[in-house]
């Protein structure tokens, strides 16, 4: 469907938990969150009847996030019956990889469109202090079981940060080099423990990607669902990806929309706008009306994101990036 600005919604991120196995500085406080009861969360039939009742509205593309979405158990098979639904084209998830050796064969079984792996570092000291946590050696085994089992829609993202893996970036970029891997850098996002960290400008990773491995070529053809603009490098077989929400604003395409672990449909990442579904799945509301009134919300979804403006301060929601989906 069209929103009131004539931007096409087809694109919609399902946060299936708030949980997650590690405790990165700028998404998650040290020591972890309220733990939801299961009656507190959408159930998969539950998510399902609303996959259904988007589609009616023109969603083709979900996105399943968390928190960690592989800690939730059975999350394969609700990807493989969000795959079954007619008019879905395509089903993908973003993950910290930790699980992912574990659950690859399971993903790809289910029909898995594409992995996004989180991943700031490739220093085992590192990893450490971003996360609070182990764990690289099984992420990185989990980006080989997944290139074993010829699966190569891949791509990782990084989020650079001054304070912490400034000199990562070309570490990180040589994923792309010998994989045809998409490696994307990822403006950092003032939103909850984000704000208590510095962002690297674009122009500071291109800076020391070509310092590193020769110029940056623009890429014109295709890959994902998002903002992300591409490059390649000499020699390189994957690609080098840039998403700038911030600095580069990109609002006049935004095409997606989100449903939160709770059951909130966000309509924007900065805002607070939207409408609780869960309390209206657990009513006698029909299915017709149910998307009548999800129809009127997306309609309204704000023309863009002000983070930085202080008279819509009244109407940013408060909730930290693993309780939104990212």
């Amino acid at each position: 469907m069209l929103d009131q600005y004539g931007r096409k919604i087809d694109y919609m991120r399902i946060s299936v938990t708030e949980r997650c196995n590690l405790r990165c500085r700028y998404c998650m406080p040290e020591a972890g969150i309220e733990k939801q009861g299961c009656k507190d969360m959408l159930s998969y039939e539950e998510i399902l009847r609303l996959c259904r009742i988007f589609v009616g509205l023109g969603i083709r593309k979900i996105k399943i996030t968390g928190g960690e979405p592989l800690v939730r158990v059975g999350v394969c098979g609700l990807i493989r019956k969000i795959k079954q639904i007619p008019g879905i084209e395509q089903v993908t998830l973003t993950t910290n990889g930790v699980l992912l050796a574990e659950l690859a064969e399971d993903l790809i079984a289910a029909g898995i469109d594409g992995i996004n792996i989180s991943l700031d570092t490739v220093n085992e000291d590192k990893f450490k202090e971003i996360t609070r946590h182990s764990g690289l050696k099984r992420v990185l085994a989990g980006i080989q079981c997944l290139l074993a089992k010829n699966y190569h829609n891949i791509k990782i993202n990084c989020v650079p940060l001054a304070e912490i893996n400034g000199d990562q970036i070309a570490d990180i970029a040589a994923f792309a080099k010998d994989q045809p891997i998409a490696v994307r850098f990822i403006e950092l996002m003032p939103v909850g423990c984000g704000t208590d960290y510095t962002a690297i400008s674009q122009e500071q990773v291109r800076h020391i990607l070509e310092s590193t491995y020769g110029k940056l070529q623009p890429y014109d053809g295709q890959l994902g669902n998002g903002p992300a603009e591409y490059y390649v490098l000499p020699h390189f077989q994957g690609k080098i990806g840039f998403i700038n929400a911030i600095s580069h604003k990109f609002c006049n395409s935004c095409n997606r929309i989100r449903l939160t672990a709770n059951g909130f449909l966000k309509l924007c990442l900065q805002y607070s706008l939207g409408v609780d579904l869960k309390s209206l799945l657990r009513s006698p509301m029909s299915d017709a009306a149910l998307q009548k009134l999800i129809e009127k919300h997306i309609y309204e979804k704000p023309q863009e994101h002000h983070f930085h403006d202080e008279s819509v301060a009244a109407l940013r929601d408060v909730r930290k990036m693993f309780q939104v989906g990212g």
